[in-house]
């Protein structure tokens, strides 16, 4: 009989180190043993809210929130991606774009689709330099993860859900999630941040009941 684990996972499509991060995660998964399944929820959360519509240069927007050296920055999160296996290079998506539409369809979709779905446009952003608040390129990724494409146009023109989107995602941030990625396991624990795989193998192993916390 399978072992399941259930993880809640808080990302946005825009944040490389969510991309960073569940790249780590999968390496630790592909580790567990075969009667080991993994059940991953997807909720929402908003890394900038007050991103315009038209989107935003991310330097520019890294520079007004941060300050500092922005190319040393950005140069740190493609090493960082590098070593978990993902060919980031910044420079090929100069934009940041509003998220709701994004996450209303990942939360939105099967349990089965939604993790696949998520990674597949952060992918379509980062890797490919796509506008992930279009919403023809939103249907484009969304018929490979269980879509249809009239169903997503329906969908994002629907007020109310990209409204219970934006709740889902104030609820995230008024639970005290500041960052993501956030990991949490089997409703016990959590983990923040893109952790190295030996970080998520040991939170598997507490969650399965194999180790413990301290």
């Amino acid at each position: 009989m399978a072992r399941m684990l259930k993880l809640d996972l808080f990302t946005d499509v825009v944040c490389p180190w969510c991309l960073i991060g569940t790249a780590r995660l999968d390496e630790a998964i592909a580790a567990l043993p075969d009667d080991v399944e993994v059940a991953i929820t997807h909720h929402p959360f908003l890394l900038d809210p007050e991103t315009p519509p038209e989107g935003q240069n991310t330097r520019e927007r890294l520079a007004a929130k941060y300050g500092g050296d922005i190319a040393a920055m950005q140069a740190r999160v493609e090493e960082a991606a590098r070593s978990a296996g993902v060919a980031l290079d910044l420079s090929v998506q100069p934009m940041s774009y509003p998220t709701i539409d994004a996450h209303t369809l990942i939360r939105s979709a099967a349990p089965e689709h939604q993790y696949g779905l998520a990674k597949a446009m952060a992918a379509a952003y980062f890797l490919e330099g796509r506008n992930i608040a279009d919403r023809q390129v939103l249907a484009d990724i969304a018929v490979d993860h269980g879509f249809a494409s009239e169903a997503v146009q329906a969908l994002l023109a629907d007020e109310n859900e990209r409204a219970t989107t934006r709740a889902m995602a104030l609820a995230s941030a008024q639970q005290g999630i500041s960052g993501v990625p956030f990991f949490i396991f089997n409703g016990q624990f959590a983990l923040s941040g893109a952790q190295p795989p030996d970080v998520f193998a040991r939170a598997f192993r507490v969650a399965l009941g194999e180790a413990s916390l301290d």
